[in-house]
């Protein structure tokens, strides 16, 4: 594999290792995780797994999902 940026097609990472944690009721449209090698976390759209990947680090996820879990995301469900 090459190098791996924020944005590239999410293709490129392979069909592997990928998991839906946040799947729900939703017909399928959620957002997929795959854990890299050197600890940094890929998110693509289920419904179009050949689109672009957002690459996050390990402590931008951690601090994502602190800040979700205390309720600072819920502005988003309004």
């Amino acid at each position: 594999m090459g190098r791996i940026y924020n944005g590239m097609p999410a293709k490129h990472l392979g069909t592997e290792g990928w998991h839906k944690p946040w799947s729900g009721g939703n017909g399928g449209s959620c957002v997929e995780a795959l854990k890299l090698a050197d600890g940094r976390v890929a998110l693509r759209q289920s419904t179009d797994p050949d689109g672009p990947a957002l690459i996050y680090t390990p402590h931008a996820i951690r601090k994502f999902i602190q800040s979700a879990k205390a309720g600072e995301a819920d502005f988003l469900l309004a």
